[in-house]
């Protein structure tokens, strides 16, 4: 069993060599696999100024910090960060057998781990580790019967995922159609001349609370579930006062991921000020569904800050939007559209049940194959 370690990264002679230099990340992406190459690469001289090691082809490598359970095989000889613990295998073991241990055992490795933060398997618990191992000629079938199995749990995993990608492909093509062909009687304008961008008044940290009367939705909640409320005084006096989403009103979140939209379903609740805004629309020009499915195809006119993008009123308001001016018409691409969503959303829901079926038939492969059933 081996460590790794990181070459200085005050010396940068020591970095951007031929020798592969697995960091976690390269193990995330890698994760049940085998790794041929890695972001950063470090060279001869980092080697020999560390106590960074040249692994040997078919090191099983396991990070042990940060995201514990990372397991992978060395495709060519490299080097890892002290992240990890690395099994240089004898004659006695295949590393592919190794490698899957670790995979069956990941629940098992998860409560080794400690960190209040960070996460970490210490290396008196690693050097503890026990297992059990048939043959050399058993490990190797028991490797060649798992290597054909989750090959072809890969193709169908590939294969969902890509049915899946077409589905919202398919949905967010006809979307934009939608609002790109528009035929007679359609109206060009802009969101401003729409109905008025509106928000809350703000509200202050100190003002609200981890429990209370009125769910407060910042922009981090926003579709979720609040984590943060304010007194029902606050929020009758602030009602009184300020602008408030009305029944129906598409809610847009204005800053960090520009766009999402929710429905408001007119329960009581906050939002949080400048960061999720609405148009205050009467619905005479525009119906609020037609506005929901244009938001979705909405190109945002948002101003990058020093750290994340906002969308101010003014980007708002200068988005031109088309719309028929017959509401019949909208209602009619409204129909269609939700339709549509329905069915990608369905896609999803039947994707996301082949995906948890498969890990599930993962687990019972290996299951079985570590206590002798296959």
């Amino acid at each position: 069993m081996e460590s790794g370690h990181t070459p200085s990264r005050k010396h940068p002679e020591y970095w951007g060599g031929d020798i592969p230099w697995i960091a976690v990340g390269d193990a995330g992406k890698n994760h049940g696999g085998v790794i041929l190459d890695t972001v950063e690469h470090t060279n001869q001289l980092g080697i020999d100024n560390s106590s960074a090691r040249l692994l040997p082809k078919g090191t099983v490598c396991l990070s042990r910090g940060g995201t514990v359970g990372y397991v992978t095989v060395l495709g060519r000889p490299m080097a890892t960060s002290q992240g990890f613990a690395n099994w240089i295998c004898g004659d006695k073991i295949d590393p592919f057998f190794l490698k899957y241990i670790f995979l069956r055992e990941a629940d098992a490795l998860d409560r080794f781990a400690i960190g209040a933060t960070i996460q970490t398997i210490y290396y008196p618990d690693i050097k503890a580790f026990h297992v059990c191992v048939p043959s050399l000629a058993e490990q190797q079938r028991i490797v060649g019967v798992l290597d054909e199995a989750f090959a072809g749990l890969a193709t169908a995993q590939a294969h969902a995922a890509q049915n899946l990608q077409n589905a919202r492909a398919l949905f967010e093509s006809h979307l934009q159609s939608v609002f790109t062909h528009r035929g007679k009687g359609w109206v060009e304008t802009t969101l401003g001349d729409v109905g008025k961008v509106s928000m809350c008044k703000r509200i202050f940290k100190e003002e609200t609370a981890a429990t209370g009367d009125i769910p407060f939705y910042k922009i981090g909640t926003f579709g979720k579930e609040a984590d943060a409320f304010i007194p029902i005084q606050t929020y009758n006096e602030y009602r009184a006062k300020y602008s408030f989403p009305k029944k129906g009103d598409v809610l847009i979140s204005a800053s960090g991921t520009i766009g999402r939209r929710v429905r408001y379903d007119g329960e009581p609740a906050y939002f949080q000020d400048s960061n999720i805004v609405w148009i205050d629309n009467d619905e005479k020009q525009v119906l609020n569904d037609y506005l929901f499915h244009f938001y979705g195809a909405c190109k945002w006119n948002s101003t990058k800050g020093a750290t994340i993008s906002r969308l101010y009123n003014d980007n708002v308001r200068q988005i031109a939007i088309a719309f028929p001016d017959s509401h019949q018409e909208q209602k009619r691409i409204v129909t269609q559209l939700d339709a549509l969503a329905a069915e990608t959303q369905r896609l999803t829901r039947l994707y996301e049940q082949k995906q948890a079926a498969l890990a599930a038939l993962k687990k019972s492969l290996l299951h079985q194959a570590f206590t002798g059933e296959l």
